[in-house]
């Protein structure tokens, strides 16, 4: 089955919405951008989560923080896993006590095998961590949440090697094409379930509905 990832969550209410549809994860933001939440309001989300019985788990999102900062919001905030999106060393990634979901960022000139390169590498630089990978849009700096599809030809090749999480302008209407296209391990959405920047409820249950659709209507032979 198709892992759903709910990003940019800054409000209970919707965090909650998420986690009652059937999110496998959700992510709050501490990197810089719109979506950016303090450690506070963070740990207020997580808490409401961790007392739900069947429930997502909590993903920070970070980049450029040390891992010893990382590591301090991550315990404040009783994160699950967190997300680094800021091009981190291997040798960083070792400092974070928490599962790492690494961002590997695709611009319009990557190619699949530097991504396949990179993710060889970082399972054997980490063979002892809990540790994902996220293939998400490049655009200028930002760290992700941009609204942007990939080629996803990329993801496509990339996940007949490695099981990947992909990001990168999903939304309710083009989730279901890319799970028969490329069958990922998971999916990400921020903006695709927003309106006018904001998380929308419904656009979140749709979302994931689509993504649980999907699957059952896939062949067996073609799921992931």
């Amino acid at each position: 089955m198709t892992l759903v990832k709910i990003c940019g969550l800054s409000e209970v209410e919707h965090a909650l919405v998420a986690a009652e549809a059937g999110a496998d994860f959700i992510g709050v933001v501490f990197a810089e951008g719109r979506r950016k939440i303090t450690p506070e309001k963070a740990q207020v989300i997580s808490n409401a989560i961790h007392s739900l019985k069947n429930r997502p788990k909590v993903v920070g999102v970070f980049a450029g923080y040390t891992p010893a900062e990382v590591n301090r919001i991550a315990g404040y905030c009783n994160l699950d896993r967190v997300q680094l999106s800021g091009g981190e060393t291997w040798e960083y990634c070792l400092q974070v006590k928490k599962p790492i979901t690494k961002t590997l960022h695709i611009s319009s000139d990557t190619k699949a095998g530097r991504i396949l390169s990179n993710i060889e590498e970082g399972k054997r630089f980490l063979k002892d961590k809990d540790l994902l990978f996220l293939l998400d849009t490049k655009v200028g700096n930002a760290s992700g949440g941009t609204g942007r599809t990939f080629d996803w030809e990329i993801a496509s090749e990339v996940t007949t090697r490695f099981p990947v999480l992909i990001a990168g302008g999903l939304d309710p209407d083009n989730v279901a094409e890319l799970i028969r296209f490329a069958h990922p391990l998971g999916v990400d959405v921020s903006s695709g379930v927003e309106t006018e920047g904001l998380k929308n409820p419904s656009k979140i249950r749709v979302f994931i509905k689509t993504v649980k659709q999907a699957d059952s209507n896939a062949p067996s032979e073609e799921k992931p």
